[in-house]
């Protein structure tokens, strides 16, 4: 029943954008998108679509078999690695080509040649700083690597030559509903395909750099108004490695230059910020708690990447059975192998290291032509490249691009990101996923360690981006490991932009070895877990710089609920993932309530504010008071620091939330509490109760629009790729939120919820905000979104084999080669 609805909006929709919007440069020939024999009604699909099937696969060595269960979810039988790899690609092409390959074309900077220009050239922009970033290039480079490692080459080969299997047999009348939408045809799967995929992964999931703001800030406030707005470490963290922790004393100690404090510290020169990222609050949830904490005596591990939410989903779920391994759990539609999941023996989990291994310097161009720039006291030829960007619509771009010994120049008097200041500057980038690096090799180990020692060995060639990999065993071992080739950097090193006149500012080691990244074993320490959340990975007696930006509250409270429970269930685990506690506003609740001057408040103030103090600090999707709250923090984040940082038009990094959380709980006389426009000295009780009066504002306003509740003011969605609303699942009754353990934004969140109790057999479950289809038409598309909204799971069932008479058995598809 859900199928004409959904195309009726949808034709609503294309209708729209053809007689309104048109933002696409070109809209799809209507008549062939209309049509029933090839058009978008051929992507509907009954609610009783029948899966099985015999194909043939050119290049297969043996039989294959996939089970489809009740979600189509499949449950993969092949002889060997090489076979389970084609079959999975097949399977990623089958249920999620458009998306696999339109990730391929946002990493290579290729969306304008499907998309079009964009609003204010805004693709067009994108495109430029993808290529100019290099990350073409950095595929390159990681496709040499994998060519030498002979195993993981063999199976991208496989994967490939599956991928290529289904597109080979494709119709136009089969083409998912996208490529019609937006009149086009897939392309022929490479490996560098693969590779663009895992390279777009390591940008997106880059540690958050903040260089350009932050070298304004300091060039604009003093010393001491700087260290108040911008410290190094935060009270209230707990870190990945519990406090006190000896670190061994480091094979290497990198030095500043002598310059370090009249050229780079001590600097007024500003830049205009030109960066655009990923999704600053990028991260995951993992832990792991040993037998000893469990009911049953076994180890549990649990995870949850916090994503974007799209559709389709950035997962596709599935089992993989050779005669070497079992292993089950998500995968990319893009790559091979199995990503966050477990086998017979072990389970891992991943989350994001946040550490910072993206690097500006500036660089003297000789002139215009920007083919010489100063470097160790002479002129050096610059390497150039013209890239072409091919435009929807339009006449191609060409840009030329000018590399140099830190790396390629992203920004210049030519290309000044997403922002529209010009700027007579240029500048360079230096960051890791530009080197040589193989990652799916820890991948493909992964699949089949056995125990601790197998799982180091998998790890240890993975460079980026950095990761906190979780792992446990049926033995009882219970570890985390802080992974990726960090460079070494002295304090405050690559904070701000950093001079390029000469080598001094250069990475002095690019990678701090394995064995002095930070790494626990829950053997070895008292709480009988570990865990990470994005925090700061150790304390202050860590020898290398890491970086600011770590948000503390998710970590600091997954350790204390961990700490204080025993006797531990999955369904205690499904309960913690899904707990809407809000640890953030816990701490700053009662500052906010013994500093309102009850004076100035009226009864439905009063009324509100007694919501705020009944409140039972849970962002659950029916409250009202963390709408007021967030409000009133909001408010108050803003009548602090507005009136400093409007004195000047430059970009300022604003201070992080728990900054000024902590600045306030420490000095109620906080300097910035001040309006500095103003005669009068205001006081912190004066600044909490203004803010609160116009969060009240807000509260009424909300109240007309029917966004009183969280989940209503929230507003979280799973959004389509393309952005249109009837191919999305909108306005999810769902809480949660930044500082929540279930870190459910508006466009982001928890993208894989995992349970795995490694007990015999293993007992898991897992869901994901999606289903298993990428065709809108398909009653598979959205399979899971409102369990995940509802804080529900699945119970992953491992197939055994020989098991075909599973009720779970719904389909089968026999595989062999030709």
């Amino acid at each position: 029943m859900r199928i004409l609805p959904f195309f009726l909006s949808l034709l609503v929709t294309v209708g729209l954008v053809y007689c309104l919007d048109r933002p696409w440069g070109q809209t799809p020939v209507m008549g062939r998108f209309l049509s029933p024999q090839h058009g978008f009604w051929q992507n509907a699909e009954p609610t009783d679509q029948d899966y099985d099937g015999r194909i043939k696969l050119p290049g297969l060595r043996a039989k294959g078999e996939v089970y489809f269960d009740e979600n189509l979810v499949p449950h993969v039988f092949a002889a060997n690695r090489r076979d389970a790899c084609y079959i999975e690609g097949y399977l990623h092409a089958r249920f999620r080509l458009w998306q696999m390959e339109f990730q391929t074309f946002a990493a290579a900077g290729r969306i304008s040649e499907v998309l079009g220009p964009g609003t204010n050239n805004g693709f067009i922009k994108y495109d430029r700083g993808m290529r100019r970033l290099g990350m073409i290039t950095a595929a390159r480079h990681a496709l040499e690597a994998v060519n030498e490692d002979p195993e993981t080459k063999a199976d991208c080969d496989a994967y490939t030559a599956g991928v290529n299997a289904y597109i080979s047999g494709l119709t136009a009348s089969g083409l998912p509903l996208e490529y019609k939408l937006l009149n086009y045809a897939p392309e022929p799967w490479s490996n560098l395909k693969t590779m663009l995929f895992v390279k777009y992964m390591a940008f997106d999931l880059a540690g958050a750099d903040n260089d350009f703001p932050m070298t304004n800030a300091k060039a604009f406030f003093t010393k001491e108004q700087f260290a108040l707005l911008y410290p190094e470490i935060q009270d209230s963290v707990d870190p990945v490695i519990p406090k006190g922790t000896r670190f061994e004393t480091p094979h290497f100690r990198p030095k500043p230059p002598a310059t370090v404090d009249s050229l780079y510290l001590n600097s007024t020169t500003t830049v205009t910020d030109m960066e655009k990222l990923p999704d600053p609050d990028n991260g995951s949830n993992n832990w792991a708690v040993s037998g000893r904490k469990t009911l049953s005596g076994k180890p549990i591990l649990c995870n949850d990447p916090h994503l974007s939410l799209t559709l389709p989903s950035i997962w596709y779920q599935m089992q993989i059975h050779t005669p070497d391994y079992n292993v089950y759990g998500v995968s990319f539609p893009g790559a091979p192998y199995v990503i966050i999941g477990f086998n017979d023996d072990c389970a891992w989990g991943i989350t994001n290291s946040e550490r910072d291994v993206r690097d500006y310097y500036t660089i003297k161009f000789k002139d215009e032509t920007r083919k010489e720039y100063w470097f160790n006291g002479a002129w050096k030829e610059a390497t150039q490249r013209v890239d072409t960007i091919l435009i929807k619509g339009r006449a191609p771009l060409y840009d030329t691009v000018a590399t140099t010994v830190f790396g390629p120049v992203l920004f210049d008097p030519t290309y000044t990101g997403f922002s529209d200041e010009a700027s007579n500057k240029s500048y360079a980038v230096c960051w890791k996923p530009a080197h040589p690096s193989d990652e799916l090799k820890t991948f493909r180990k992964l699949q089949q360690i056995r125990n601790y020692s197998d799982y180091k060995d998998a790890i240890k060639t993975f460079e980026t981006p950095g990761q906190n990999f979780a792992f446990a065993d049926k033995a009882g071992e219970v570890a985390l490991w802080q992974q990726g080739a960090f460079p070494a950097k002295w304090k405050e090193q690559g904070r701000f932009v950093m001079p390029g006149e000469d080598s001094s500012y250069m990475w002095q080691e690019d990678s701090i070895p394995m064995e002095e990244n930070p790494y626990m074993l829950a053997t070895d320490d008292n709480r009988g877990f570990v865990s990470s959340a994005n925090q700061l990975p150790v304390d202050t007696t860590y020898p290398y710089y890491l970086g600011i930006n770590f948000p503390p509250y998710r970590g600091l409270y997954i350790n204390r609920r961990l700490n204080n429970i025993n006797s531990i269930t999955p369904a205690d685990m499904m309960s913690l993932q899904t707990d809407n506690h809000d640890v953030f506003a816990e701490m700053a609740r009662p500052l906010l309530l013994r500093n309102i001057e009850d004076l100035r408040l009226n009864d439905n103030s009063r009324a509100a504010e007694r919501l705020v103090e009944d409140w039972n600090l849970n962002d659950d999707p029916d409250e009202e008071a963390p709408v007021i709250f967030n409000y009133w923090w909001n408010h108050l984040q803003h009548d602090i620091y507005d009136d400093e940082f409007s004195k000047t038009s430059l970009p300022l990094k604003r201070p992080f939330e728990s900054t000024l959380l902590e600045a306030l709980l420490k000095d109620t006389a906080y300097p910035f509490i001040d309006d500095v426009n103003t005669p009068h000295k205001e006081t912190l009780p004066e600044v909490v109760t203004t803010a609160f009066l116009q969060a009240m504002n807000d509260v009424a306003e909300a109240a007309k629009e029917d966004k009183l509740t969280w989940a209503k003011n929230k507003d979280t969605w799973i959004r389509h790729n393309l952005r249109l609303a009837a191919l999305s699942r909108p306005h999810l009754p769902i809480g949660g939120g930044v500082h929540c353990i279930n870190a459910a934004k508006p466009l982001h969140g928890p993208s894989w919820r995992m349970i795995v109790q490694l007990t015999t057999p293993t007992e898991a479950y897992g869901i994901y905000p999606g289903g298993q289809s990428g065709n809108p038409g398909s009653p598979y598309y959205d399979t899971f979104v409102d369990k995940w909204a509802a804080g529900k799971y699945n119970t992953l069932w491992i197939m055994e084999p020989g098991d075909v008479k599973n009720q779970h058995v719904k389909w089968v598809m026999d595989f062999s080669g030709n």
